[in-house]
């Protein structure tokens, strides 16, 4: 049954509540009412409905004040009780589970690379994710599981609608997930991910205006503006591997030369360190320790990467000028030295002038090396914040429920 105008209020209601305890928390009811523009009524519904259904818990003494006594309330963060949500992100190499608090804080994460060379098959994800939730269960209710990924994902029914690297066309990724986890499931790209993430856990200015950069096996981008990330029609928005690289001569397999995933993928640049001899296998994170270990080849090619992904972050920035651009990618996230690389060959490209090269403008991802694991339960967490009292939203595979890691029911009433 559709929801009622009343319904929808109080929806509505509740999120800002509880997206006002997020950003200003602990906070007593009374200052709810004045940072929200509810009143005190409505308050006080919306916040008895969240205290019952667990995201919210009042802490112990009263707020300074004089007069009558004001009890803060904050998100269930509690080691008790607390919520948690579950992440996948799956990469080409590798997939990392994380479990994840309302506050978007990583409470336990692990890689587990893939088992074979081949794609690899959603049934063996679930059973090793399974394992992961059995080893950390300590009681705390679980709110579901948000799967983030690279290529065209279509989170309004949970399908991968094509992934090159992984080889995968039209997969119904989160109906196989679900029925194999017995968990709630939604699916998104990665870059729009972690461009939630930072609207939601992150630097206040990405709530305005936000562009994010994903470089990895997958390079895509995101673009979000006042809260809400583009999706486009059919969701494929971000698909930024084609995108030109100023002064880029690298041939492309699509018969160009300088497209940006050819130039900066984790892939191309892996397979260079080979060539040079750098690293005995294509891996970027080899390469990464042998820039940290003082091997000046592995930090030259790491600088032309930064600078590459500069170049190509210029093009972005100066079309959509966000209030912050975030940059995810590997070196620049472990050490500030490539984030100014990036800095500065965006600004040198740029046309609107020294702004790409402002530290507050362009920054990497207020989760750091937790970036891809935070957000993939993001794309759980984010619809929680939007709409506290339903779950069972556009692009959610669920039974009915919480769910423990066991697999037993836990009863919400909004």
């Amino acid at each position: 049954m559709p929801p009622t105008a009343g319904d929808s209020r109080a929806a509505a209601n509740a999120a800002t509540v509880l997206r006002t305890v997020l950003e200003h928390g602990p906070v007593a009811r009374s200052a709810i009412a004045r940072l929200s523009g509810l009143s005190p009524a409505a308050v006080s519904r919306q916040t008895t409905g969240l205290l019952r259904s667990g995201l919210l818990r009042e802490l112990p003494g009263p707020a300074a004040g004089v007069g009558r006594p004001r009890i803060p309330l904050d998100l269930h963060t509690g080691a008790i009780g607390g919520p948690v949500a579950a992440g996948l992100h799956i990469g080409v190499p590798s997939a990392t589970f994380s479990l994840v608090d309302l506050r978007g804080t990583v409470l336990a994460r692990r890689t587990s690379p893939h088992p074979s060379p081949g794609a690899p098959g959603a049934t063996g994800i679930a059973d090793r994710l399974a394992a992961f939730l059995r080893e950390f269960d300590t009681g705390r209710p679980l709110l579901g599981l948000g799967v983030a990924l690279g290529g065209w994902v279509r989170p309004a029914d949970g399908t991968v609608v094509r992934h090159e690297a992984l080889g995968w066309h039209d997969r119904p990724l989160a109906a196989q997930l679900a029925e194999r986890l017995r968990l709630r499931v939604r699916v998104d790209n990665h870059a729009r991910a972690v461009a939630h993430s930072e609207i939601l856990f992150g630097r206040p200015e990405a709530r305005r205006s936000i562009v994010h950069l994903f470089i990895g096996s997958v390079v895509d981008a995101a673009f979000g503006i006042e809260g809400t990330v583009h999706q486009g029609p059919g969701a494929a928005a971000g698909d930024v591997a084609h995108l030109p690289v100023p002064g880029s001569r690298t041939v492309c397999p699509c018969g160009r030369t300088g497209c940006l995933q050819a130039t900066a993928s984790d892939a191309a640049l892996g397979a260079e360190a080979l060539r040079l001899g750098i690293v005995p296998e294509p891996s970027v994170n080899l390469l990464v320790d042998a820039a940290a270990a003082g091997d000046p080849r592995a930090d030259r090619l790491l600088r032309e990467r930064a600078r590459a992904v500069g170049s190509a972050a210029a093009v972005l920035f100066d079309v959509f000028n966000p209030a912050v651009m975030v940059i995810t990618e590997l070196s620049s996230v472990l050490h500030d030295g490539y984030l100014d690389e990036i800095r500065a060959a965006a600004a040198a490209v740029s046309r609107t002038g020294s702004a790409p090269g402002d530290p507050d403008r362009i920054v990497a991802p207020h989760a750091g090396p937790a970036v891809l694991s935070g957000a993939a339960a993001t794309v759980l967490l984010g619809p929680l914040f939007r709409d506290p009292s339903h779950l069972n939203r556009e692009g959610e595979i669920t039974p009915s429920g919480y769910w423990s890691f066991t697999g037993a029911p836990l009863a919400f009433e909004p």
